[in-house]
């Protein structure tokens, strides 16, 4: 193992708990610290309103200075890969691997209106049925229907863990300062680190066919693959795969020349 730390940034409505199933594997070669971001289960308080990507940006910074980190290689999923982006343009990050990143989107909600009614659908089905879900959960066909929109293979995952995200999703302090879609990822051309954008083949909430394509067009130098058979959280369903990803880039990184 390095010493190098890598940080982990989890989704809109999730928490550290998302990288469950890949920090071990990755402990082994970095100092690994799963972050809950500002406003999320767990993570720090807003204290206002609307929290923008420079209010979460600016609260990892400080936890990196915390932990006596200049700069660390940054893995976010979602929110979180639009947040590792905007540290990389800050200078603070070795590498970014962005797996299915939020934020790229056009103004004129293009990439976006997919999202956000699925967010909100989610938002009200978890609030509705959160008082039942500990026994409907036993059963496999229920877990897979009550991740549909984030996971391609749900009923693998265990109730007790679909229970952690559903309680996650309805904490969640700031789902609405980002449903409107108003901010979105500038153009990162060049690069100021190694950037892999791993997008999940099979994401219903950022599709390959939209975000992806104007993700290229705004970071076209950074390494680009498709993570097969994945959802939107691909840590759910393909955790080696995210593992491989994430140490790819990291690797790339540190061979490179400073």
């Amino acid at each position: 193992m390095t010493t190098t730390p890598l940080v982990l940034l989890h989704g809109l409505g999730m928490s550290a708990l998302a990288w469950d199933d890949v920090v071990p594997a990755l402990s082994r070669h970095h100092v690994v610290f799963a972050a809950t971001m500002l406003g999320h289960r767990g993570g720090p308080r807003v204290t206002r309103h609307p929290a923008g990507i420079d209010a979460l940006a600016t609260d990892i910074e400080r936890r990196m200075d915390e932990r006596g980190w200049e700069t660390a290689h940054f893995a976010g999923n979602s929110l979180g890969g639009w947040v590792a982006l905007e540290l990389a343009r800050r200078g603070r990050a070795r590498s970014v691997c962005a797996l299915t990143p939020a934020g790229f989107w056009t103004a004129g909600g293009h990439g976006h209106t997919v999202a956000a009614p699925i967010i909100r659908r989610m938002a009200v089905l978890t609030r509705l049925t959160r008082p039942v879900a500990p026994i409907g959960l036993r059963s496999a066909t229920i877990r897979r229907f009550a991740l549909r929109d984030v996971a391609e293979r749900g009923e693998r995952v265990g109730p007790r863990r679909i229970l952690a995200i559903t309680d996650d999703l309805l904490a969640c302090d700031i789902l609405d300062d980002y449903l409107p879609g108003t901010e979105q990822i500038a153009p990162l051309d060049p690069l100021p680190c190694p950037v892999t954008l791993a997008w999940a083949e099979r994401d219903h909430l950022l599709p390959v066919s939209i975000n992806a394509t104007i993700a290229r067009e705004r970071v076209p130098q950074a390494r680009f693959e498709i993570l097969t058979g994945a959802g939107h959280v691909p840590m759910l369903d393909s955790p080696r795969r995210v593992v491989r990803a994430i140490l790819d880039t990291t690797a790339r990184a540190e061979l490179s020349p400073r």
